[in-house]
């Protein structure tokens, strides 16, 4: 029963972060996109910023943006808030969750460090809080406010050194997660700390006859930029754990250097497009069309050394032994109870057959990465993980 209970907590918490993600996603896009297309009054009106007609589900919407704040507060305000806050509450329960509470399967190197659970999730936490800290305090300063592309650059190279820090603490999947939690956390507080505040105190100076002030209006629209590029590396990092070439390769912080630059030259471009200058962004489109070639390359040269099908024959026999030892106590009909209650995703190496039809997956996830077993929970070897790269490099036969 507390099998059952567990993954239906983790449907119930992964759907309802998902959700909650593509609201808080698709609201974001919008408003920034509305900010790029708005066209300033033909009469010069200073109270209003610009307007933008639309036309869609049957009928026309006429969105006008008011400088700071209108003559009179609405009745109804409606506020875009609370999709940011569910998604990170959800996300960080399904943190809890997966990597927390299985921290013996999920979170935990295959090296020990001598942390133990309890210090490597206090390294997890810590880093999420510090990381906030350190980037809010920059870019409240005056360093920032005067050299703002110096201090996204510092940024990006704190996220990069995260990416290659964290694997020294915890397994590779969970680095890579942590990572994203990092920029999750970034944004989310981001909404509730920098963007809703200014917004509250516009409405209670409006309330109280008072003028709202501007410079926390642009500090706020300041912060929902930022938010607007970390999303795709955010989304990668979300997906990436159904890649083990990513977070798995020995070069993983590498790769989500690259992939982060791609992704924010993409948003940059479509930015520049909503703004009627995509003449300009085509030069950030090419940057990551040769990012991801340069990745691309990189991980097939990388891959091409790793899976060698030089050597020695390798028999069937030795590859299904070495498999039957490692990974059958998790990928079986009857599996270890002390590891699963049941093969993960369905996956059972009892047969030959079985076992030839996942070799691809044992090659990506046991050979070219190192992040089977979890934990490496059954100790295997380095020369284990060769030798079932040679067998499956020479055509995966069953003799």
């Amino acid at each position: 029963m507390e099998a059952i209970f567990s993954e239906w907590l983790n449907l119930i918490l992964r759907w309802a972060h998902i959700t909650t993600a593509i609201a808080w996603i698709g609201s974001s896009f919008f408003f920034n996109w509305l900010d790029s297309r708005i066209e300033a009054p033909e009469d010069g009106d200073d109270k209003i910023e610009g307007s933008l007609w639309l036309v869609h589900g049957g009928g026309f919407y006429n969105m006008t943006k008011i400088q700071l704040a209108p003559d009179e507060l609405p009745t109804t305000l409606h506020w875009v808030k609370w999709e940011a806050a569910f998604a990170w509450i959800t996300g960080f329960f399904l943190l809890v969750l997966m990597y927390y509470a299985g921290a013996s399967v999920y979170l935990m190197p295959a090296v020990p460090t001598g942390l133990g659970i309890g210090g490597t999730i206090a390294v997890g936490l810590g880093t999420m809080i510090v990381s906030w800290v350190l980037y809010d305090l920059l870019w409240n300063s005056k360093f920032a406010a005067g050299s703002p592309r110096l201090a996204v650059l510092i940024c990006f190279l704190a996220m990069v050194f995260i990416a290659w820090a964290l694997p020294f603490a915890m397994s590779d999947r969970a680095a890579y997660l942590h990572v994203g939690v990092v920029l999750g956390t970034l944004m989310a507080a981001n909404v509730w700390m920098r963007i809703i505040p200014p917004q509250r105190e516009m409405v209670e100076a409006m309330k109280t006859g008072g003028t709202p002030k501007r410079g926390s209006a642009v500090q706020a629209k300041f912060r929902s930029t930022h938010n607007n590029y970390m999303t795709l590396p955010v989304l990668f990092i979300m997906v990436s754990g159904h890649y083990a070439s990513t977070y798995g390769n020995e070069y993983s912080w590498a790769i989500l250097a690259l992939l982060a630059v791609s992704g924010a030259s993409v948003r940059h471009y479509f930015n520049l497009r909503n703004k009627g200058k995509a003449s300009r962004g085509l030069w950030f489109v090419a940057a990551g069309i040769v990012g991801m070639l340069v990745l691309l390359a990189f991980w097939t040269n990388q891959a091409a050394m790793r899976a060698d099908s030089g050597g020695e024959p390798v028999a069937f026999a030795e590859a299904e032994a070495i498999i039957a030892e490692r990974c059958t106590v998790c990928h079986s009909a009857t599996p270890d109870g002390d590891f699963v209650d049941a093969a993960p995703l369905g996956v059972m190496f009892d047969t030959p057959a079985q076992i030839q039809a996942w070799a691809a997956s044992i090659q990506a996830q046991a050979v070219l990465a190192d992040i089977m077993p979890p934990g490496n929970m059954t100790e295997m070897v380095d020369s284990e993980r060769a030798t079932l790269g040679r067998w499956i490099a020479q055509g995966a036969k069953v003799d």
